[in-house]
C-alpha cells in the first residue's frame, strides 16, 4: 500500500506530509518533468545565441521534445508533461517561422504563463481555486474539498493566490524584455526564470497543504457504500431463503 493509499483515519502528520509530496510529485512531475520542461528553450537559446539561425534553432527544440516523448513511451512511463513540452515548442516553432523573428518562439509560452497566472487568481476569486482542481483527484478527493472540508478549500485558496502571483510576476520581467531585449538576452532571462519560481510556487504549495486537514477520499467512501450495499443485498437474500 502507498502513502497515497493510506486511509484518512490512519494518517499522521507525518505521513499527511509523505502524502502531499507525493501527489505534488505526480501532479507536476517531478525532477524529471522539470528537465523536460527546460532543455528544448536551453538549446534553442543557446544554438541561437551562437549561429543566430533561427531555423536550425527551432528543428533542434523540436526534434529533443519529439525524442523525450518517444523516451517516455519507451519506458512505458506517463507522457503528459512530454507532451505538454512538445505541443508548447510546436506552437513557438510556428509563431516563430511565421512572424520570422526567432524572440516569437517565446510568445506562446508567455502567454500561456500570462493566461495560467489569471486563472490562478479568477478561479479563486469565484470560489473553486485551480490548484484544487488540478491536485483534487491526484488526492482522490476530487471536489469534497469545496462542500465538505472548508480547511482544505482554504488551504487550496492561498495556494493559488500564490501560483498565480509568482506567475504574474514572472510575467511582469519577461513581457517588457519581449519588447526591448534582444532574442537570446530574453532566451536567456526566460531560461533563468524557469525552475526557481517554479519550485517557490511547490513549496508553498506544500507548505499551505501539509497544515491543512487532511483529504477526504471519496473513492475508499464509494468502495465501502458498495460493499454495504452488497452487505445488505446478502442479508436480505438469506432473510428470504429462511422465511421460504
Amino acid at each position: 500500500m502507498t502513502s497515497l493509499d493510506k486511509p484518512t483515519e490512519e494518517t499522521s502528520a507525518d505521513d499527511a506530509r509523505a502524502v502531499t509530496e507525493a501527489a505534488l510529485f505526480e501532479a507536476f512531475g517531478g525532477v524529471r518533468g522539470m528537465v523536460e520542461t527546460v532543455v528544448p528553450g536551453l538549446l534553442f537559446v543557446t544554438i541561437y545565441t551562437i549561429n543566430k539561425d533561427l531555423h536550425l534553432s527551432a528543428i533542434a527544440a523540436l526534434a529533443v521534445s519529439l525524442v523525450l516523448v518517444v523516451v517516455r513511451l519507451v519506458m512505458k512511463d506517463t507522457v503528459k508533461h512530454a507532451f505538454s513540452g512538445v505541443f508548447g515548442v510546436a506552437f513557438g516553432v510556428v509563431f516563430a517561422m511565421m512572424t520570422g523573428n526567432a524572440k516569437d518562439f517565446y510568445l506562446p509560452g508567455m502567454l500561456y504563463t500570462l493566461g495560467l497566472g489569471l486563472a490562478y487568481i479568477i478561479t479563486t476569486l469565484c470560489g473553486v481555486p485551480l490548484i484544487g482542481l488540478i491536485l483534487g483527484p491526484v488526492f482522490k478527493e476530487n471536489l469534497s474539498w469545496r462542500t465538505r472540508n472548508p480547511g482544505r478549500k482554504k488551504a487550496y485558496a492561498k495556494a493559488s493566490y500564490a501560483w498565480g502571483a509568482i506567475l504574474l510576476a514572472k510575467c511582469a520581467i519577461l513581457f517588457p524584455l519581449y519588447w526591448w531585449a534582444d532574442t537570446t538576452q530574453l532566451g536567456w532571462v526566460l531560461i533563468a526564470l524557469k525552475i526557481p519560481p517554479f519550485l517557490l510556487a511547490v513549496y508553498l504549495t506544500w507548505v499551505f497543504l501539509a497544515k491543512a486537514p487532511a483529504p477526504i477520499d471519496v473513492f475508499a467512501e464509494m468502495e465501502a457504500e458498495e460493499k454495504a450495499a452488497e452487505e445488505r443485498e446478502r442479508q436480505a437474500a438469506a432473510a428470504r431463503s429462511a422465511e421460504q
